[in-house]
């Protein structure tokens, strides 16, 4: 009986042991661009409504998904992020717009918007690559409808950032830098159709 439960205290131990050496996961988030000092235009402010945002189904989960080569990717368990990616990207794209678009309303809640005044962007992210100490490579189709049924104008960025530096910190900046890339194309449509 003695052996029995000195064999049942080794086991218990050593998977305590083995709970307490298993890695601790990190989370990740986004960010936008550095902000700037808002700029006083002196005209009415724009409205941005950001709607319908797509991510691949492939990454649209809270691990960081690797990819290995052209075939094959790898998941991190350990490696997540903090909040769902397509809810840190639209944070993300609502930041950026609005930072390089002074004056700027941007929401992510196109029900709130008038469409006789508001633009209308959707975007679709087609690609989302992580190749940690290499890449992020974003490839995304948008759509900016103008208000009072302007004509739209649609895109596609297809934006790699370098990582600079090994690691995930490293690699989930790139990736807000190849955000805040397409949002800088974005921009620019929108002022393509009068809006400044």
């Amino acid at each position: 009986m003695r052996s029995l439960l000195l064999t049942a205290a080794v086991l218990a131990a050593s998977v305590l042991g083995g709970c307490a050496s298993s890695p601790q996961a990190a989370f990740y988030t986004l960010s936008p661009e550095r902000a700037i000092a808002p700029v006083d235009t002196g005209v009415a402010p724009l409205a941005v409504a950001i709607g319908l945002v797509a991510v691949p189904e492939i990454v649209d989960r809270p691990q960081l998904v690797l990819r290995v080569n052209a075939t094959q990717v790898r998941i991190d368990e350990f490696a997540r992020w903090a909040e769902p990616l397509k809810s840190q990207v639209v944070n993300v794209m609502v930041a950026d717009l609005a930072q390089l678009l002074p004056g700027a309303r941007v929401s992510s809640y196109p029900q709130w918007a008038d469409r006789a005044t508001a633009y209308q962007v959707a975007v679709d992210i087609q690609r989302f690559d992580s190749a940690p100490g290499d890449a992020a490579t974003v490839s995304v189709l948008w759509l900016v409808r103008p208000p009072k049924q302007g004509t739209p104008v649609s895109g596609r960025s297809i934006v790699s950032e370098p990582a600079g530096a090994p690691g995930y910190d490293a690699l989930v900046a790139a990736h807000s830098r190849a955000l805040a890339a397409v949002c800088r194309d974005i921009a620019a449509a929108i002022r393509s159709t009068g809006g400044e």
